[in-house]
């Protein structure tokens, strides 16, 4: 069982999901009849991941009223408030006592990844931060035309698609991640692991195939619905 402490970001307003999140925050949108953040932590609990800090923002109130102290999850959860944006590293500053090999992850991912093969992974390559990338196919819906310089036609490819490593959200860190984030500074995940491999420090990337979806984007968050339901165990086992 892992054995470390998770910092859990839900403080965005989530503007790419309204009018659902003119009333939820995102982490309380529902997949299926669960909130999202209540899967989270439902999967952290599981891994023994059992001291969560969740950093709030927009509407924060709802999601302190909902999970309180954790205890109906079997797990501590303490709180962060961002009195304004501060991105996906910022927030990290907040946390007083961050431990080392602490996961940090986003409040509106569905993934059934095993934290515990990341954070083993993050501790054998002895890495100062590890982030989960996965391939991901975006395709174009439409016939992109290349034009030569004189206007005469180079190629035509009909919906063509593109293969990347994407970011997950989801990171493990040491403590001292902390010192390359200064107070009150609004800072990105991407800035904070490029500043930190400039430093020297090991960066490593955790490639995984398991299931994952951004539910800040309106397709994943509606195609997760279906997934969800059909594969409850697959996502909340243990």
């Amino acid at each position: 069982m892992a054995k470390a402490q998770a910092i859990i970001l839900a403080g965005g307003q989530g503007s790419r999901l309204r009018p659902y999140t003119t009333v939820l925050p995102k982490p309380l949108l529902p997949i299926g009849e669960v909130p999202i953040l209540e899967i989270i932590i439902r999967q952290l609990k599981s891994k023994g991941f059992k001291n969560i800090v969740i950093s709030t923002g927009y509407l924060a109130g709802l999601i302190e009223a909902y999970f309180t102290d954790g205890k109906r999850w079997g797990v501590n959860i303490r709180y962060v408030r961002e009195d304004k944006p501060l991105g996906t590293a910022g927030a990290v500053k907040l946390v007083k006592d961050v431990e080392d090999d602490c996961l940090v992850m986003n409040g509106d991912i569905l993934t059934d990844l095993d934290f515990s093969s990341l954070l083993k992974a993050h501790r054998s390559k002895k890495a100062a931060a590890t982030l989960t990338i996965k391939e991901r196919v975006v395709k174009t819906d439409f016939g992109v035309v290349e034009m030569k310089t004189d206007g005469s036609l180079a190629d035509y490819i009909e919906k063509p698609e593109h293969r990347s490593l994407v970011s997950t959200g989801i990171y493990i860190l040491n403590k001292g991640c902390r010192d390359f984030i200064k107070t009150d500074e609004r800072i990105g995940m991407p800035d904070l692991m490029l500043k930190m491999k400039t430093a020297g420090e090991k960066v490593h990337c955790f490639p995984t195939k398991a299931a994952w979806f951004d539910l800040g984007r309106l397709d994943d968050f509606e195609s997760a619905q279906d997934i969800f339901l059909k594969n409850q165990k697959q996502f909340l086992k243990g």
